[in-house]
């Protein structure tokens, strides 16, 4: 009998058409960040939305020039002590060649960076709700670069990158249930710690100003996370990406239906910020999810997180903590849910063989969630309060308190959303002056 002949296996090729749903994802998901802007910009009162706006939109111009010079290297580079990453190559992309592909995919590196990049952009944006009205834009742009820096791609390298000690534990983050949403929700809770309430908080209304506004940023939200969860198996070549896709959907609606359930029977009626809110709370939790749970159990994952969630955020007015846009109730409890759920409803038909409990597969999965959970929760927050120490003794986090009444747009930007000094009629614009006309302009304009 001629011996067995063993052949290598083939490297992997360029594939166009992987390349090229990867780029849309990419761009599906740069599109989250101005829908989280219009989110959060339509929550808050007249006098912060363009602050709110711009918290957002700094984001995508600071962190994407840190990620091309270190940022990319830290997070996915040759594994140091599993902690954080380095490749020479990676920084500011001056080794990588246009057609060299990714770490055993068919899709070049540059595609992997940049898909990459849009997750480290909405990171440190989805802190910024959980602040609004009171922090100087100058200690926050600040911030945005310490924080990537320090917490974010380290702990995107401990989750995604080659040797990272969560990567290696077998934790599973389809795609950034601990790394971005638990992240930065722990980082909200830390920095509110530190720089306090807003002036009236529990005092004054503080309701949104614009829920359409909100309904739109939910409905950018929700068509850019198809991107974001079904990209992040970089290709559908064996249907995992599509499953994220349905399940991305399916866990979004049961979400919102559950969270707009409870709001009915705990406070009588169904309304559009619930929905919203709703709809975020699925998409959070699926995301780590959705790539290890059947479509029966994205319903379950949606319905417990909308639940979950709608409960949580009023736990800021019992413990006292203003969490402006409910950042922790929504991102880090919807979370720490949807990971943690893995450890039951893994059915080992999708992204591996893992099985949760309620699969026959034990509570082994379920306690490497919650070492994931709570390492990235725990260092995340001690991290984020210090640096919002730091930078509010020496530059300070907050504007006065006269600018925070007055409005922060008009102190920070010296804008106005909107121009209501030339609201009115045809008629109103084209009558004859009058010396009472002329008073009442004076006061509007004052």
């Amino acid at each position: 009998m001629a011996p067995a002949i063993t052949l290598a296996a083939e490297a992997p090729k360029l594939s166009a058409a992987n390349t090229g749903f990867m780029l849309i994802c990419s761009a599906l998901v740069l599109i989250m960040t101005p829908g989280l802007a219009f989110f959060y910009g339509g929550m808050v009162r007249v006098k912060s939305t363009l602050n709110m706006l711009m918290m957002s939109f700094i984001s995508m111009g600071i962190v994407t020039i840190l990620w091309v010079l270190y940022g990319f290297s830290v997070a996915f580079g040759t594994d140091k002590g599993s902690l954080v990453g380095w490749t020479s190559d990676f920084v500011g992309f001056s080794g990588i060649g246009k057609m060299e592909l990714w770490d055993g995919y068919t899709i070049p590196i540059y595609v992997f960076a940049v898909f990459q990049l849009m997750f480290a952009i909405i990171t440190p944006a989805l802190i910024s709700g959980a602040l609004a009205d009171r922090v100087k834009f100058t200690a926050w742009s600040l911030f945005i670069a310490l924080w990537a820096t320090v917490v974010y791609f380290p702990v995107a390298h401990w989750v995604w990158g080659t040797g990272g000690w969560a990567f290696d534990l077998g934790v599973i983050d389809f795609a950034g249930g601990t790394a971005v949403h638990i992240n930065a929700g722990a980082a909200a809770l830390g920095v509110i710690l530190v720089i306090g309430k807003r002036v009236g908080f529990k005092k004054d209304p503080m309701r949104p100003h614009s829920l359409p506004l909100v309904m739109l940023g939910c409905g950018l939200l929700w068509f850019g996370w198809f991107g974001f969860n079904a990209g992040s198996w970089l290709g559908n070549d064996d249907g995992v990406g599509a499953l994220m896709f349905v399940n991305t959907q399916i866990a979004t609606a049961a979400a919102m239906l559950a969270w707009l359930a409870y709001e009915k029977i705990r406070h009588g009626a169904f309304t559009t910020l619930g929905a919203a809110s709703g709809a975020v709370a699925g998409l959070v939790a699926i995301t780590p999810s959705g790539g290890a749970v059947s479509p029966l159990g994205a319903i379950a994952v949606g319905v417990i997180a909308g639940v979950l969630c709608a409960m949580a955020v009023g736990l800021k007015y019992r413990f006292n903590y203003d969490d402006s846009l409910d950042v922790v109730g929504v991102h880090l409890v919807g979370g720490v849910v949807g990971s943690l759920l893995i450890g039951f409803f893994a059915s080992g038909g999708g992204q591996s063989d893992v099985k949760g409990l309620f699969y026959g597969g034990g509570l082994d999965q379920f306690w490497k969630q919650c070492a994931g959970v709570f390492a990235v929760l725990g260092y995340s927050l001690v991290a984020s309060a210090i640096l919002a120490f730091l930078i509010d003794k020496t530059i300070g986090m907050r504007v006065t308190e006269d600018e925070e009444i007055a409005g922060i747009d008009q102190a920070e930007h010296a804008e106005t959303a909107y121009d209501f000094s030339g609201a009115g009629g045809g008629a109103a614009r084209t009558a004859v002056p009058t010396p009472v006309a002329d008073a009442q302009t004076k006061k509007v304009d004052a």
